[in-house]
C-alpha cells in the first residue's frame, strides 16, 4: 500500500505539471508560443514529455504500476477477509493477560452463565462462538471496517479504470447555437473546440439540436438567477424530444450529455453590394472584460469578414443590447448591467485590405485600413461605405445618434448593412462518456467504504465461566484494534451486560450455603 501511495503522489505531481504547462492536445497554439518565448525550457519540456503529460510514456508507466500495486495489494487482502469471514471466533486461554480484564461472581452455573453471556454479546452485535460445556465464549465485531476498506480500494481501482476508458474513448466540445437555428453533433461543427480521447474512433452521435428559445433571469442588480435553453433534440433513428437545459441540470439524449455552458447575443446582419447578398445571418458576439469589470456592463464584440471581395473587407461591430442602461451609465458614471434587449444598437467599423485569418473572434489589421465607421440601431439600414444612415431611424433610437444621415436617402451605396433583429445564442457543452454510470457507482462505493472506517472499530471479547460453589466466577477479557481510548468505557458496559445475563451477583443466602 505504501507503494500505491507513492505512485498516487507521483500522479498528482504529474497532474500539477499538466495543469501549469500548456498541453498539445488542448492548446497547440499556446505550446508553440511557449517554445518560441522560452526556447531552452521549451526544448527541455518537449524532451521530457511535459507538453503532453497525460499521453507520455512515463505517465502511462506510473498508471500501470499503480494498477499492478493496487491489484497485488487487494487480492491477498480480499482472500484474507473471505477466510476471516468464514472462520469462527477463536477461544482464548489466558484472559487476565488482555489489556482489559474483569472478574465477577454470578449466580448461574458455568454452562448457563456462558449461554447468557453469549446472548448478551449477540445483542451488542458481536459475532459469537459458544462452547457451553467448557463455559467459554469468544466474540468479535468490526469486520465491516475491513470490508469497507476493501470496498473503498476496489472502488478506487474501478474509478481509475472507468476514467481511463471514458476519457480515452469519449469526447467533449462546445456547440454555439443561435435562437431559431440548429446544430448537428459532427466533428466539423465544433470549429476546433473539441477534445477527443486517444482511443476515440470518430463515432459521433449525429444528434441534431434545435434552439427554440433561450431565457435568462437576472436580479435588478445584474446578479444572474437562471439560464434555460429550450431545445428540440432529434436522433439519426428519428427519435425526437423537447428538453430544457439549465445550469446544473443537463440532459442525456442519444448517448450524449448536454450541459448549459454559456450564452450571449447574436445580431442578425445583412450586407449587400447592390443586389448581391454578401452576408445574411447571425453574428455570434463575445466579450473582452477588463480586470474587475462587470461583464454584463460591457459591449459585445464580433466581426463579419468578406474574403471574396477585392479588396477584402471586414466589419467590426460592437453591440450595446440595452440602450437605456448604456445611457444611464454615461449619465451617472456608474456601469449599468445590460441584461435585456431594449432598443439595441451597434457601433461598426469597416476595414479594407488583406485578411490574414478567417477567425470570427479577432481581426488582424496590420495589412488593412479603416474606411468608415458609424452607428446602426435595430431596424436600420446604413451605407457602410460612407458611414451614414439610409433608413429605419423611426425606432426607439433617434437618428441623431448615427452622426450622419445619408442625403436623399443615401443614393447608390457601394456597401449596405442592415440590422433587422437581435437574438440570443446558447453555448452548450456536449460530452460523450460511456463510463459515467461506472464512475457514479465507484463514487458511491467509495463513500460507503469510508463510512465504516469512520464509525466502526474492531473489538474482540472473551468470556469464561468457572464453577464456584452454587454459582460461577465470570472472567471477561478483551481488547480493541481501533479507538482504544473509547474501549474502556465500552468494556465496562459489556461486563455489566454479561454479568446481568449470567444471573447477576449471587444472593447472600447462596453465598452462606456455598462451601
Amino acid at each position: 500500500m505504501r507503494t500505491a501511495i507513492i505512485l498516487l503522489l507521483m500522479l498528482a505531481a504529474a497532474a500539477v505539471v499538466g495543469s501549469l504547462i500548456p498541453q498539445i492536445p488542448n492548446s497547440p497554439q499556446r505550446v508553440a508560443a511557449y517554445q518560441i518565448d522560452h526556447p531552452v525550457w521549451g526544448r527541455f519540456f518537449q524532451a521530457a514529455g511535459f507538453f503532453d503529460v497525460f499521453g507520455s510514456w512515463w505517465f502511462a508507466l506510473i498508471t500501470t504500476l499503480l494498477f499492478v500495486s493496487l491489484i497485488a495489494c487487494l487480492i491477498p487482502r480480499s482472500r484474507a477477509m473471505i477466510r476471516a469471514a468464514r472462520a469462527r471466533p477463536i477461544h482464548a486461554r489466558e484472559l487476565d493477560a488482555f489489556p482489559s480484564f474483569a472478574e465477577r461472581a454470578v449466580a448461574l452455573e458455568p454452562e448457563a452463565a456462558a449461554a447468557g453471556a453469549a446472548a448478551a454479546l449477540r445483542r451488542k452485535r458481536y459475532r459469537v462462538e459458544l462452547d457451553a460445556r467448557g463455559g467459554s465464549v469468544a466474540a468479535e465485531k468490526g469486520a465491516l471496517r475491513e470490508i469497507g476498506s476493501l470496498a473503498f480500494h476496489w472502488a478506487f481501482l474501478l474509478l481509475l479504470i472507468a476514467v481511463i476508458i471514458g476519457k480515452g474513448t469519449g469526447y467533449v466540445g462546445h456547440a454555439t447555437i443561435v435562437e431559431g437555428y440548429g446544430w448537428t453533433d459532427a466533428r466539423f461543427n465544433y470549429d476546433g473546440d473539441l477534445r477527443t480521447g486517444r482511443f476515440f474512433g470518430g463515432g459521433f452521435s449525429g444528434t441534431q439540436i434545435q434552439l427554440q428559445d433561450f431565457q435568462d433571469d437576472f436580479q435588478t442588480s445584474g446578479i444572474p438567477m437562471d439560464f434555460r435553453s429550450e431545445l428540440t433534440l432529434s436522433g439519426p433513428d428519428g427519435a425526437s424530444e423537447q428538453a430544457d437545459v439549465r445550469i446544473n441540470h443537463p440532459v442525456v439524449f442519444n448517448g450524449i450529455r448536454i450541459f448549459q455552458f454559456g450564452f450571449g447575443w447574436a445580431p442578425m446582419v445583412q450586407i449587400h453590394r447592390g443586389d448581391r447578398v454578401l452576408f445574411d445571418g447571425p453574428v455570434v458576439l463575445g466579450q473582452t472584460t477588463p480586470p474587475g469589470g462587470n461583464p454584463l456592463a460591457q459591449p459585445w464584440q464580433g466581426f463579419v469578414k468578406l474574403p471574396t471581395l477585392r479588396p477584402q473587407v471586414a466589419v467590426a461591430i460592437r453591440l450595446y443590447p440595452d440602450a437605456a442602461a448604456y445611457f444611464r451609465s454615461l449619465a451617472t458614471g456608474v456601469a449599468q448591467p445590460m441584461t435585456e434587449a431594449n432598443a439595441p444598437f451597434m457601433e461598426y467599423e469597416v476595414w479594407q485590405g488583406k485578411l490574414l485569418d478567417n477567425s470570427l473572434a479577432s481581426l488582424d489589421t496590420r495589412f488593412m485600413h479603416r474606411t468608415a465607421s458609424g452607428l446602426i440601431g435595430k431596424g436600420w439600414t446604413v451605407d457602410a461605405t460612407r458611414g451614414c444612415v439610409i433608413s429605419g431611424t423611426s425606432g426607439a433610437i433617434p437618428a441623431s445618434l448615427a452622426n450622419v444621415t445619408c442625403p436623399d436617402g443615401g443614393g447608390p451605396a457601394a456597401l449596405t448593412m442592415a440590422f433587422p433583429d437581435l437574438r440570443q445564442y446558447t453555448t452548450l457543452q456536449i460530452s460523450h462518456d460511456v463510463t459515467v454510470p461506472w464512475v457514479l457507482a465507484a463514487a458511491i462505493l467509495i463513500v460507503l467504504g469510508l463510512l465504516p472506517a469512520l464509525y466502526v472499530s474492531r473489538r474482540k471479547v472473551w468470556v469464561r465461566a468457572r464453577p464456584d460453589g452454587m454459582g460461577s466466577v465470570l472472567q471477561v477479557g478483551g481488547f480493541a484494534l481501533q479507538r482504544k481510548d473509547r474501549f474502556d468505557e465500552e468494556f465496562a458496559s459489556l461486563v455489566e451486560a454479561v454479568t446481568s445475563a449470567a444471573g447477576g451477583a449471587p444472593s447472600r443466602a447462596s453465598l452462606e450455603v456455598s462451601p
